[in-house]
């Protein structure tokens, strides 16, 4: 299944001798280039009526006309999946996502996923890549997510993520107590060896993640996190390679820790904790269409909530 794009626009005099797939850039600029040089290629751009090259220059005064066909997403199949919407327009869609819900249908879960979800409540994003998913959050992280609508806020929303414009604000419960807070600065990459795993590699990708203390208990701190990148498993890759993994983390937690002479309440609470203790709480950015800044904020999940519960509980009884 597929929709037509059609846009329209003279070539202005100050465009000449500029580029066909640059001109476009400029005077579409909702899209991205290599989107608009794949349309070229197409034969789905003309310029007075005529196909020409990516590479080929103008002279200004052309009328270029674009009927561009969207491919829609028909792989996976739209379900009415219940969806925390925090907010909604027409240009995207703000979605505090649970624990446990799997963000884009892979090998294994081909149904059940947000992108089901948003097939269900929103079908135009089938027209939009990923179905309009910009960032993804891991299955067992809980928290707020942006999703685009259109092709137009897919690109503004993109372009926003890749300068690092985005405010990502994060709450985690990590296991040791922190005498301050910091910032690890380590590229992250494929582990050489486990390759479900990212790690800290020195061929990796920038990866720069800020936190600062909240608060402190007799073996844990809770810690308000900031992303300036967004590498896959960036939290909590940095988190256990400065010694303060997270509590429930599968991968990188390594085995239970349980403070000793600890409350058989917290020592409950803790085995029970069966994912990572990683929520994004805040998100800002500008929004695509209206230019606004804008920025919402996600309480704690209850899991969360239960947990930093039993560890004040613990600390309070290790005072008195």
């Amino acid at each position: 299944m597929t929709e037509t794009k059609n846009l329209s626009a003279e070539v202005p005099e100050d465009m000449a001798g500029l580029r066909l797939d640059r001109v476009l850039a400029r005077l579409f600029s909702d899209y991205s280039r290599a989107r608009l040089q794949q349309w070229i290629r197409d034969g789905q751009v003309s310029v007075d009526g005529k196909q020409l090259r990516p590479r080929d220059k103008l002279h200004g005064g052309e009328q270029l006309k674009v009927s561009a066909s969207l491919e829609v997403e028909s792989e996976y199949q739209a379900e009415p999946i219940p969806l925390d919407i925090v907010f909604e327009d027409e240009a995207m869609l703000v979605i505090n996502k649970p624990a446990g819900l799997v963000v884009h249908p892979a090998v294994g879960n081909r149904v059940g996923t947000l992108l089901n979800a948003l097939l269900h409540h929103a079908p135009e994003v089938a027209a939009v890549p990923r179905a309009g998913i910009v960032h993804r959050l891991d299955k067992d992280t809980s928290g707020l997510l942006v999703v685009a609508r259109t092709l137009e806020a897919h690109k503004h929303l993109v372009d926003q993520l890749q300068a690092r414009a985005f405010e990502r604000e994060y709450q985690a419960v990590s296991c040791g107590v922190m005498t301050a807070g910091g910032t690890v600065d380590a590229p992250i990459g494929r582990h050489p060896v486990h390759r479900v795993r990212m790690a800290v590699v020195n061929n990796g990708k920038e990866a720069v993640t800020h936190y600062r203390v909240i608060e402190r208990f007799r073996s844990h701190t809770h810690v308000r996190v900031q992303l300036e990148t967004g590498r896959t498993h960036q939290i909590r890759v940095h988190m256990a390679h400065i010694r303060y993994p997270l509590i429930g983390d599968p991968l990188y937690g390594g085995r239970l820790r349980i403070p000793q002479g600890c409350s058989e309440t917290l020592l409950d609470t803790l085995k029970k904790f069966k994912r990572q203790a990683l929520h994004a709480a805040r998100l800002g950015l500008v929004h695509p269409s209206s230019g606004e800044e804008l920025s919402w904020q996600a309480e704690l999940p209850q899991d969360m909530q239960h947990l930093l519960a039993a560890l004040k509980d613990d600390l309070v009884n290790e005072e008195q």
